[in-house]
């Protein structure tokens, strides 16, 4: 909080395993020396009385003990010191020293000594009082005006107040309503004591109040009602606090400003000597000590608080003026003038740790040695200017979400693939097809370059993949140690997997407790997957990969295929792969073309993708930097859909088993409630079919279970191929437009964003969203459609369409925006500035519809924003195509039917609660009937008044449309016959 700390003056350590608190320390001129100078009395918990004279000068000599005057070890517990005139006919100072039982009274006299020893100090016992009860506190003054001396008031730990005048007990009195013991103060303004009962209030009682009540012998005297002399005792008036207090102080130095201050545990309060409250303090800290003293400042009171967090505050009223750090937590703080430092601060620790300090600053005499002067190097500055702005142009233009740190890690992760596969293999399927299926080691070394404690390896690869072992747990490792663990991978499932890396994740502490993970990746073999085959000739889907280099020996580059193929030549290569599908992949003679075909579309991608990373490799090894390699298309969108459609009719009969499912549950609880209300009557009655029911819906619900089983492990399938034909699409794209590696991944992440389907969450509506972020912002046609794209927040909730026809349209959308020159580009959308109109347009509940392609270049309005200015009837041509599409939207879907065939599934339960639901159809439709005709009669009266209105409207709007039809007919004459072509072309591809 401040950069300021306490100075130290002199300080000094009292003693090993002893304790002190708020009372322990008071400072005064305890030998009556004469000079004004004071004197730090301490008292401890263990019995010992110290007192001190600091001297700046013998802190440098001797340290504490050259400045202890006295030390002495009492027999009892010392609760509390003061110094005060607490002998009578005595003008001198004396120390008043409280223990559990007893208050004693001491003289402190010192003789000035001849030799080097210096002076000797001694102890001398004026008075004891003996206590009946166990003290808790004091406090001393001039009770009932008296002049000359001081009396003492003793609080017991039972709520009484014992009055003591000089060597003479006077009179007891037990505190009203009494639970534990409070802070006590004497107000010699008023004549009053000052404490805080348990109520937490602060009560002030008067010491003639007190001498004038009833004497009590025990505590619950005091709250009987008095038979004979006296009065009960009342407080004069309270406060309610609401917080326990620590301290209360009354400063008496100034006149002018007659205050009460209490330290609570988060207030500070100040109060008027009528218990008026005149500012209170909220303070953010646990406070620990506080003490009033004297301001320059009329009418103002200054004090220093100490806190829990080592810091010494001092205010003025409620303005913080100074903050200071001391090197521990006081409990107690006093302000005492010594011979060489006048006010200065001392302050006491609970385990004994007092300090003299002052508040301020050390002067600094260091001074900046002279630099010469010399002339400025402009052409050094201003290229070190562009280096400069070259970071920050750098720094700023990344979008990492996570910082990059340019620390050393405590731990590197290597994994190392054998070039060879297993001898014998450890798949848990030996063989697919009539092919044995192989397995490949990898193996991990992992490296610690500081002590690490608990860490945990984990291996993660994609299904249809399998490890031998997933889950690794490391032994602590040393500073430069090293540990290796080696597991086998091998293909689990009868299917080709979409991707044939894995991923290693370590989970450590480090040396400071932080958690961190640590990545790694690994490779896997194509011949993990496949095997060397004889080339087929006749296939269904086929790709053809343009180079600007000579044709390569394609056994040169799969050298663990090459060995074991018929062609010799290196112009033909087959894989066939584990799970029966088989790739060929065949070299032109005369051309720079390599064609990859098979039976199966999505088995391609993983050859395709190896044959272009090892073109790289081949051609990066012979110093070739201009190697370029395309894909001259047309993009295998129909075959890439069928995947999609494939991926998305399992979705929906998994949907439909679930409800299937759900209604057979229901239906066999119902049954089952019946059955056991008709067993627990006491006079039997016939079942009638209902155990027969009960059979026949069990066995319906269990058939339905296999089958929604069946259909998600061939939708798990269905995924990975999806995955597979989605990577070979991106794959190609890549290739047809040139795209960079930044672009790429971003048009993968839109097209693949999740890695895992859900129920909750598919492919389907997560790419739509996707590609239609895209064809908003970075491939939307102008920049206003981007910012208005922009500038709308929120969206509709993800949910499963209710066919593809949308996501395959907006895919193919933005191929042909790809193909017309659109890039792929994040940076565009930090770049665009939102108009303030289209601020205001954008609406906050949902996403419009992405603008479709006419014709060339034009686009669909959206059809929300349509309706909100024009009101008209759908035409005959917009309603035929609702009919249409909803049509082959039934048509597409898997009927119930279907299902129940697949499923095993008896057809008359189905068809019974085909009829109730029917007949709750037709009930609901005739009531839309009866309600629409009420509704049309209003209708009409009012679109014939709108009508005439709109009638004059019209008019002039035709008349202004053939003035501007007149000379934009020249111009839309191209594209009214691109717009032909195009339809017909649509037609053609549908049809």
């Amino acid at each position: 909080m401040s950069l300021f700390k306490a100075r130290d003056w002199w300080s000094g350590a009292l003693g090993e395993g002893e304790e002190f608190d708020q009372g322990c320390l008071c400072v005064g001129d305890v030998d009556n020396s004469g000079t004004g100078h004071d004197k730090i009395v301490v008292g401890s918990y263990m019995g010992m009385l110290r007192i001190f004279c600091p001297n700046a000068n013998k802190q440098s000599e001797g340290g504490s003990a050259d400045a202890q005057l006295l030390e002495v070890q009492l027999q009892n517990a010392i609760i509390q010191v003061e110094v005060g005139k607490f002998v009578s006919c005595s003008e001198l100072l004396h120390l008043a020293v409280l223990h559990p039982r007893k208050l004693s009274v001491y003289s402190v006299t010192g003789t000035a000594g001849n030799v080097e020893h210096g002076d000797q100090y001694q102890l001398k016992l004026v008075y004891e009082h003996n206590l009946q009860r166990t003290a808790c506190n004091m406090t001393y003054g001039t009770f009932g005006g008296a002049t000359g001396h001081h009396s003492l008031c003793i609080q017991s730990m039972d709520g009484m107040l014992m009055f003591f005048e000089q060597d003479s007990y006077s009179f007891g009195r037990f505190l009203p309503g009494f639970l534990l013991p409070g802070p006590l103060a004497y107000n010699s303004r008023t004549d009053s004591f000052l404490t805080v009962s348990s109520a937490r209030q602060l009560e002030s009682y008067k010491y003639e109040t007190l001498a004038v009540a009833t004497e009590a012998e025990t505590r619950q005297d005091s709250d009987l009602t008095p038979k004979s002399g006296g009065k009960r005792l009342t407080p004069d008036w309270t406060f309610v606090l609401g917080e326990q207090a620590l301290d209360i102080s009354v400063p008496s130095f100034s006149h002018s400003s007659s205050s009460i201050l209490v330290l609570g545990e988060r207030n500070l309060f100040c109060l008027r000597d009528n218990g008026q409250i005149r500012f209170m303090k909220k303070l953010e800290f646990n406070p620990s000590c506080f003490l009033p003293y004297a301001s320059v400042k009329d009418g103002t009171t200054n004090l220093l608080l100490g806190n829990h967090n080592n810091m010494l505050l001092v205010y003025q009223d409620v303005t913080l003026q100074w903050a200071a750090q001391l090197p521990f937590v006081p409990v107690a703080v006093r302000v005492a003038n010594f011979p060489e430092l006048k006010g200065a601060v001392v302050s006491l620790s609970s385990d004994g740790h007092l300090l003299s300090s002052y508040m301020g600053t050390d002067p600094s005499f260091f001074s900046t040695p002279k630099v010469d002067a010399r002339e400025a190097d402009y052409e050094q500055v201003d290229a070190e200017m562009k280096k400069l702005q070259k970071l920050i142009r750098e720094a700023t233009s990344t979008q990492d979400i996570l910082p990059k740190s340019d620390a050393l890690e405590d731990l590197s992760v290597k994994a190392t693939v054998f070039p060879s596969l297993d001898a014998s293999s450890q798949a848990l399927i030996q063989d697919m097809d009539g092919l044995p299926v192989p397995s490949v080691t990898v193996q991990v070394k992992v490296k610690a370059s500081s002590v690490l404690q608990s860490a945990k390896l984990s291996i993660c690869v994609q299904p249809p993949l399998a490890v031998t072992q997933d889950q690794f747990v490391l032994e602590p490792m040393g500073v430069g140690s090293t540990k290796e663990v080696s597991f086998s991978a091998f293909l689990n499932v009868h299917y080709p997997p979409a991707d044939l890396t894995g991923d290693i994740v370590v989970s450590y502490s480090s040396p400071t407790g932080v958690p961190r993970v640590l990545q790694s990746r690994f490779n896997l073999p194509l011949a993990l997957v496949c095997v060397p085959s004889s080339p087929a000739k006749g296939t269904k889907f086929k790709i053809t990969v343009d180079t600007n280099q000579p044709p390569v020996d394609l056994s040169a580059l799969f050298r663990e295929f090459s060995a074991k193929t018929e062609d010799k030549d290196g112009n033909s290569l087959a894989f066939q792969f584990l799970s029966g599908a088989k790739v060929t992949v065949l070299a032109s003679k005369t051309s720079q073309r390599y064609r990859i075909q098979s039976d199966s579309f999505e088995d391609m991608w993983l050859v395709v993708k190896e044959l272009v990373q090892r073109f790289d490799q081949h051609f990066s090894k012979l110093g070739i930097k201009d190697f370029k390699k395309s894909f001259s298309g047309p993009i295998p969108l129909q075959e890439y859909f069928l995947s999609v459609d494939n991926h998305f009719q399992l979705r929906v009969n998994a949907q439909q088993y679930q409800d299937l499912l759900s209604e057979r549950a229901v239906q066999f609880r119902a049954i089952q409630r019946r059955l056991l209300t008709r067993f627990k009557d006491k006079t039997p009655a016939p079942l009638q079919s209902l155990d027969t029911l009960l059979d026949a819906t069990y066995n319906q619900v269990i058939t339905l279970a296999e089958a929604a089983e069946e259909n998600r492990a061939l939708l798990e399938q269905a995924f990975v191929r999806l995955r597979s034909s989605t990577h070979l699409l991106v794959l190609l794209l890549s290739l047809w437009q040139g795209l960079t590696h930044d672009q790429t991944a971003i048009l993968e992440a839109t097209l693949l964003p999740l890695l895992q389907d859900t129920p909750q969450l598919g492919w389907e509506e997560s790419c739509d969203a996707a590609v239609s972020h895209l064809l908003r912002s970075c491939l939307s046609r102008s920049p206003k459609d981007q910012a208005t794209s922009l500038a709308q927040i929120g969206g509709s909730v993800l949910s499963l369409p209710q066919d593809t026809t949308r996501l395959k349209k907006h895919i193919a959308l933005l191929c042909d925006r790809l193909g017309k020159g659109g890039r792929l580009t994040l940076a565009s959308e930090a770049n665009v500035q939102i108009p303030a109109q289209i601020q205001n347009l954008a609406a906050p509940g949902g996403v419009e519809p992405i603008a479709e392609d006419l014709g060339d270049g034009e686009e669909v309005e959206n059809p929300q924003e349509m309706t909100k200015f024009i009101k008209k009837k759908p035409s005959r041509k917009v309603k035929k195509e609702k009919d249409s599409k909803e049509k082959k939207d039934v048509s597409r879907e898997p009927s119930e039917a279907t299902v129940k065939e697949e499923a095993g599934v008896p057809e008359e339960p189905i068809k019974e609660a085909k009829k109730e639901t029917k007949e709750s159809s037709k009930d609901k439709k005739e009531s839309k009937k009866d309600s629409s005709k009420e509704a049309k009669e209003p209708k009409d009266e009012v679109k014939k008044k709108e009508s005439s209105s709109s009638k004059e409207k019209k008019e002039k709007k035709e008349k202004e449309k053939e003035g501007k039809e007149s000379g934009d007919r020249k111009v839309s004459r191209k594209s009214s016959v691109k717009v032909k072509d195009k339809k017909k072309e649509t037609e053609a591809a549908e049809g």
